[in-house]
């Protein structure tokens, strides 16, 4: 257990960090499962939407480093193929 002052402090930092960067995390997941339900029901105009709307929240997760920048690309890129395919 952190025992100095500086040690302390640094814990609650992490802890605080921590559970912030989870609810970011949840945010993403759940704007992913938006587009994927609206891909599912079939609905070309919704998932259009749902991915419009979810490509800006993955991308700022992406810089501040919740998520990678690779895996970031990748569910766009897997997404963005599922609603053109849908479209089309």
């Amino acid at each position: 257990m952190a025992n100095s002052p500086q040690a302390k402090k640094r814990a609650r930092q992490g802890e605080k960090r921590r559970n912030h960067n989870a609810s970011l995390r949840s945010l993403v997941r759940t704007v992913i499962k938006k587009v994927v339900a609206a891909i599912e029901s079939g609905d070309a105009e919704a998932a259009g939407a749902a991915y419009a709307a979810a490509v800006p929240v993955i991308d700022r997760m992406a810089d501040k480093g919740i998520l990678h920048k690779n895996k970031a690309a990748r569910h766009k890129s897997r997404l963005n193929a599922q609603v053109k395919a849908l479209s089309a």
